[in-house]
């Protein structure tokens, strides 16, 4: 599997939730609505989920295994720092409040 393409659809500044992200795989699939967050430790990737339940989160896709998530974030990282250095970011696609 191959990362083609990594968007970065909106930078925030404040608030924990720092950019939502798009990526395309191997140029035939792509995976909307994954996020980059602040959490206690630092920045981490929380991939697209719904809600089920009162409160209980599931993801809709996700990594399988510890080395696909490490080069997911890796690639997404890297994206989201050279983003928010040039300030760009695609706007194509207007986004709720999340």
């Amino acid at each position: 599997m191959k990362i083609t393409d990594v968007r970065i659809r909106k930078l925030r500044d404040e608030g924990k939730m720092k950019a939502v992200v798009s990526v395309t795989l191997d140029d035939v699939f792509v995976v909307h609505d994954i996020k980059i967050i602040e959490g206690q430790s630092g920045l981490f990737v929380a991939m697209p989920s719904r809600k089920v339940g009162e409160g209980d989160y599931r993801d809709i896709a996700h990594p399988i295994n510890q080395e696909t998530r490490r080069m997911l974030q890796d690639v997404i990282f890297a994206e989201y720092d050279r983003a928010k250095t040039v300030g760009e970011f695609d706007e194509a696609e207007e986004l709720t409040d999340l």
